[in-house]
């Protein structure tokens, strides 16, 4: 057995005072090793809160490292540094609660007008193939969450539900849905009678377009799933369908089928939920890319872009 000497980084939680401390581990142990045994002298300091640093670095420490690799022939006289991250939650939690929003909330403006609006009125053509869309993608995004993906960090700080889910739960939730299932939207509305927008051909090439980009999104993230074995972290090159223009065509895909929804409408609600939602995933994609690019080397495609092809 070897001892390691970890100090705090941060300011400990109430429940783990005792810093710097020492844990004894083998020579073969890895950084799980070590937070286990932080965790087995304070059960509350469990693994997913903590981040493990060397001295002076700030950079986390990847569970798997082997602290011989990482300390060399000072492995007796090592020293880590750890930091709380705080009460975790897991990300597929965090999902789920931000897609139920959406699932909730539209039933809610679409079945129950006069409770909003003041009244009731027959809904048009167009807030029928809304709501489905608004329903059908987000319940999509549960079983995905629950039967596709697979998570690099099996967690995030709790306080992050919150602001994660209100780009969700207000957005394209309250937002779009107190816009678009308004009067101005209804069957007997000027906005709609005698125009493209109560065109039965418009609409179904809307849905066409939609239906489209939902199953391109869902093929790409079945693509991603195929590359990651379950219960590991590993990454590879995506090839296939969308994967030969940029490195994240679900994020492309996923714009295109919201786009869809703005044309439908022209509802500034969707606009807005659409524009702020492109960005985050732009700013993903450029991440995602440059990790790829990063490493993979020269082995991954030069032509592809992060999101949008030949633009972005």
């Amino acid at each position: 057995m070897v001892a390691i000497t970890v100090s705090s980084a941060s300011k400990p939680p109430s429940f783990a005072r005792s810093f710097p401390l020492t844990v004894d581990v083998s020579p073969n142990a890895t950084v799980a090793d070590v937070k286990k045994a932080i965790a087995a002298k304070f059960p509350k300091f469990y693994a997913e809160r903590q981040k493990v640093t060397v001295k002076g670095d700030k950079k986390g420490l990847a569970n798997d490292i082997q602290l011989s690799t990482l300390l060399g022939a000072q492995l007796n006289e090592g020293e880590l540094q750890l930091k709380d991250l705080g009460a975790q939650i897991s990300w597929r939690t965090v999902f789920l609660v931000e897609y139920a929003g959406p699932l909730v909330i539209h039933p809610l403006f679409y079945y129950f007008p006069k409770f909003w609006y003041g009244k009731t009125f027959e809904h048009s053509a167009l807030q029928k193939y809304v709501f489905a869309f608004v329903m059908i993608h987000f319940l999509k995004r549960e079983l995905e969450t629950l039967f596709v993906h697979r998570f690099s960090n099996g967690t995030m700080p709790w306080f992050n539900i919150i602001k994660n889910s209100a780009h969700y739960h207000i957005l394209s939730g309250v937002f779009l849905a107190a816009d678009v299932y308004r009067t101005k939207f209804s069957a007997a509305s000027p906005y709609i009678v005698n125009t493209i927008r109560d065109n039965d051909k418009f609409l179904y090439i809307c849905a066409g377009a939609w239906a489209f980009a939902e199953l391109s999104n869902l093929h790409t993230h079945l693509t991603l799933r195929a590359l990651r074995p379950a219960g590991s972290r590993k990454r590879g090159i995506p090839f296939g369908y969308g994967f030969g223009l940029v490195s994240c065509p679900n994020y492309f895909f996923e714009t295109v089928a919201w786009g869809v929804i703005c044309v439908m409408t022209g509802s500034a609600a969707a606009g807005l939920f659409t524009v702020v939602a492109a960005g985050q995933m732009a700013i993903w994609a450029i991440k995602k890319h440059k990790q790829y690019k990063k490493e993979f080397g020269k082995e991954y495609p030069r032509g592809r872009k992060a999101m949008f092809p030949f633009v972005l």
